[in-house]
């Protein structure tokens, strides 16, 4: 029996989607399966922008399946469409030697050299799937190459060609008219694109419209495998289409009801797919909801085949912290396994749960993970203790945890940044690691170094790929004796404080005390005074003390947090360093 919708979780994004969604299926297919879908084009690496085309049917298919409702997550891998330029970057592609492919179908492009996946399509969608398996998402994966050329859609593909006047007519009203080109304020989604170069369409993805009229489908040349092909007649009755190949010269006529080669173009072929499917919700990206976009123009095609357009919510762009928007035809975009190699797929899933589909956001590769990793512990906190918001607690649920059960978790999650200083420090030495990682408090002591993975890999893998060589942290072999022997009595003053303080204070807790107490006893207040108890004074006496013991540690202004440092170096090697 379904479940009804929790109140607590009604003002998230999520839960009024679901329920729309419901309604919907219950109208249109009642008893049946509730289908969401996504679509994705292995033209090369899939990024995080990509993502949320997954992510956000996928949220929404995870609440419904809550309330004990089936459900079907479609992600239709359009790996039958054309080849249409080679992606920059790519480890293992000469791109003179790709581009003799540009005009095939994905799957017919070879895979990049060294790749153990048979294809260009296979090679790319590779990685997705393990990164949705590590995120927890449930899907059926639909190949385009197999339901084209096993003749799947072949009634769909009839039926486009018989009634290509009415498509042809929803087309024209939002064709072009001739005059200077207007230069897009939004990137071009790939999918809109693929159907447009070389198709002699009268545009982008409309369709081949010449002297033989308006025709719906673009085979691929039977000879050079390419789409650069022109139907030149067809015939209702016998199904017989001719084409000619515009690249190689090669012309065949086949009869439609036995031809497995090739394809509805784009703003055709998605809404036949919504039909076919019974889709009742499937986002699309910014790129797809502006006049004549395919969403818009797909809304009335989708009757020509008995169906209905989905609820289809526009998504806005995913940016990266220091990068532009993202397309995947360019090489060296972050993917979700890029993220996923120094986030947890919690910290992750979190990020597309807590904004609404129209709200961008970046996902931070620099500095700015630790403040989202603390962000995220507060949060993780707050839940635990019951003080957080409802749509707090909606979307940390959704993080951790999907309708078939949690995903896997860190044992003692250990805040970020204190493990990237870690690993940063200790350049990969694991019993170092351990020794540090277990002196944060002595009370509670780590006894192995799993209990902090996989966070602890995650924020090693951070600082060994996104740390710039020359930000690494090298604690000095000797002392600096020069500015040791230059130090006012002042100076020597707080170091002497310090090295007293560091046998009873040696935990996380206890040495970040005794950092920030420093400055406030030598002033002649008690290290326990807070700072509005405190002249403003204190807070630049505490910078210069900082400064100083960064310089005498690390020879640099700055470094990791210094009570994790002073862990991490030893109270002997401390004492040395320091002068004692």
């Amino acid at each position: 029996m379904p479940i009804v919708a929790q109140s607590t979780e009604t003002t998230d994004w999520v839960s009024r989607f679901a329920d729309e969604v419901i309604e919907e299926s219950e109208r249109r297919a009642p008893g049946k399966p509730v289908v969401v879908a996504s679509g994705l084009s292995p033209s090369g690496p899939i990024h995080l922008g990509n993502l949320r085309e997954v992510m956000t049917p996928h949220l929404v298919a995870d609440e419904i399946r809550r309330r004990g409702y089936q459900v079907r997550h479609l992600i239709s891998w359009d790996d039958y469409d054309r080849y249409r330029k080679v992606p920059k970057g790519i480890a293992g592609v000469d791109e003179d030697a790709w581009a003799e492919h540009i005009g095939k179908p994905l799957t017919s492009v070879p895979a990049p050299k060294g790749s153990p996946y048979p294809n260009w399509a296979e090679h790319f969608k590779a990685a997705m799937i393990d990164s949705l398996a590590e995120l927890g998402v449930e899907f059926d994966g639909i190949s385009q190459t197999a339901q084209y050329t096993s003749g799947v859609y072949r009634e769909q593909i009839l039926h486009a060609m018989k009634h290509r006047a009415d498509i042809d007519a929803v087309l024209a009203q939002y064709r072009t008219k001739k005059g200077p080109a207007k230069k897009s304020q939004k990137p071009v989604d790939e999918a809109e694109l693929e159907a447009a170069e070389g198709s002699g369409a009268a545009s982008e993805d409309d369709g081949s419209l010449g002297a033989a009229g308006y025709f719906p489908y673009k085979p691929y040349c039977g000879n050079c495998e390419k789409d650069l092909t022109t139907v030149t007649s067809y015939e209702d009755e016998t199904t017989e289409l001719s084409y000619a190949c515009n690249e190689c010269g090669f012309s065949e006529t086949v009869r439609l009801s036995e031809f497995n080669r090739g394809k509805l173009v784009w703003k055709v072929d998605w809404p036949m797919r919504w039909a076919y499917e019974g889709v009742v919700f499937e986002p699309s990206g910014v790129d797809h909801s502006s006049p004549g976009s395919s969403f818009q123009v797909g809304g009335q095609i989708v009757g020509i085949f008995g169906g209905k357009q989905p609820i289809g919510p526009m998504y806005a762009f995913v940016g990266i912290s220091g990068m532009a928007k993202m397309s995947s035809s360019r090489g060296g975009v972050p993917t979700p396994a890029d993220a996923l190699q120094i986030m947890e797929p919690q910290l992750l899933r979190w990020l597309y749960a807590r904004r609404r589909p129209n709200q961008s956001f970046k996902i931070a590769f620099d500095q700015e993970i630790q403040r989202l990793y603390d962000e995220w512990d507060k949060l993780d906190a707050k839940v635990a203790d019951g003080s957080a918001l409802p749509a707090d607690i909606a979307a940390h649920s959704r993080a951790v945890r999907t309708a078939d059960g949690e995903l896997p978790r860190t044992d003692r999650p250990m805040p970020y940044r204190t493990l990237a200083s870690v690993a940063d420090i200790t350049a990969g030495h694991e019993d170092q690691a351990l020794r540090i990682l277990s002196e944060l408090d002595p009370s509670n002591p780590l006894g192995s170094l799993d209990e902090a993975r996989p966070r602890y890999d995650k924020a090693e893998a951070w600082i060994n790929t996104h740390v710039p060589a020359d930000q690494r942290t090298i604690v000095r072999s000797e002392p600096d004796v020069e500015l040791l022997k230059s130090l006012d009595e002042a100076s020597r003053r707080s170091l002497r404080l310090l090295l007293d303080g560091l046998a009873d204070h040696w935990s996380l807790d206890g040495l970040t005390h005794l950092v920030y107490g420093v400055p406030k006893v030598q002033a002649g207040f008690s290290a326990d005074a807070t700072p509005k108890e405190l002249p403003p004074e204190i807070k630049t006496a505490q910078r210069t003390f900082f400064a100083l013991l960064y310089h005498l540690l690390v020879g640099r202004d700055t470094g990791p947090r210094l009570p994790t440092l002073l862990l991490a170096v030893g109270q002997e090697r401390v004492r040395a360093l320091l002068g004692e």
